[in-house]
């Protein structure tokens, strides 16, 4: 029999409740009680008799909270996949269980955020806008990605859904992961070409979009630095809906400046929210949005039902699905 848990959410600022929050009542509220943190409040009173915290992002924890939680929290559940900007191991010393939402609950938005920018770029949005505007006709004129070839740094959930949707487009699709890429998956979304990171140099030169779909880490911080965005064609785009600190932001703004690329579709950068004066915003090469390409209201619905089914396998004496502290 299933163990009614109270269940402690770290919730966003207002402006973003809606529709986590109401999603993550309707998923949570009907088999466990769903208790609400009030900063205004002291930590270690709010924690008592609490058997699983929901994070929202994994933003929201701090030291305190998790000292507070050590020995009774049973479960932090990070609302979100990226955790680089998480205390892990300030958790996995406490000893209490983390996981995040896998990349497959966000893949569908990600991917469409990263094809609208791919379009956008090749229909050369902000200069068609300024000839709408000026009454100019039948111009600028704009590109067709039949036998383009995207280059994914990265092959995980977001990346495969990218892939599957080009597949219309009848582009051509090269993929970079550190694992084994299987034969399945090369069928089944259309992979021409499949490497290892010591490919990558190699697809970055000959792809006409550089599509970024990698975590956060060590190893992966400015990947795109200066000598890989050398390695891109002039004509080549760069997309990224994944973590700003991947790419080497100086050294995209002097490439793009000086036409050595053609454009980037941005929904991160290094530094958030983007200052209002960083060039790249006022760049009628790049298309950019204040790092939404997650934020859908499936997303929402999705991450709500996964963080839910955790707290339900913790209820029935579960382990917990996508541990991140072992």
């Amino acid at each position: 029999m299933s163990q009614r848990l109270r269940v402690l959410f770290l919730p966003p600022g207002q402006d973003q409740m809606v529709p986590w929050f109401n999603d993550l009542v309707e998923a949570v509220n009907c088999h466990h009680t769903l208790v609400i943190f009030d900063h205004q409040r002291g930590v270690k009173q709010q924690f008592q008799d609490i058997d699983a915290v929901i994070d929202f992002g994994g933003k929201l924890g701090t030291r305190e909270m998790a000292d507070a939680a050590a020995g009774r929290v049973r479960l932090w559940q990070i609302l979100g996949t990226g955790f680089d900007h998480f205390d892990l191991s300030y958790w996995k010393g406490k000893r209490i269980p983390v996981a995040n939402c896998p990349g497959y609950l966000s893949s569908p938005a990600l991917a469409d955020c990263a094809l609208m920018f791919l379009l956008m770029l090749s229909r050369r949005w902000h200069e068609s806008q300024a000839n709408l505007r000026d009454g100019i006709l039948y111009n600028p004129v704009c590109l067709e990605l039949e036998g383009f070839r995207l280059g994914l740094i990265g092959f995980g959930a977001s990346a495969r859904e990218f892939a599957r949707k080009v597949k219309s487009f009848k582009m051509r699709v090269s993929a970079i992961d550190v694992r084994d890429i299987s034969p399945a998956e090369v069928a089944d979304v259309g992979v021409e070409y499949a490497g290892k990171p010591a490919d990558m140099d190699k697809v970055i030169a000959e792809s006409d979009c550089v599509s970024l779909h990698l975590h956060l880490n060590g190893d992966t911080r400015h990947i795109m630095d200066a000598r890989r965005i050398g390695l891109m064609k002039p004509t080549a785009y760069l997309i990224n809906v994944a973590r700003g600190p991947l790419v080497d932001e100086s050294a995209l703004i002097a490439a793009l400046q000086e036409g050595r690329i053609a454009g980037a579709g941005l929904d991160v950068f290094s530094s958030e929210p983007v200052d209002a004066h960083n060039p790249l915003l006022a760049m009628p090469n790049v298309v950019a949005t204040p790092h939404i390409a997650g934020i859908t209201n499936g997303t929402s619905r999705r991450r709500a039902q996964f963080a839910a089914a955790n707290i339900d396998r913790l209820g029935h004496g579960l382990e917990p699905l996508a541990r991140i502290d072992v």
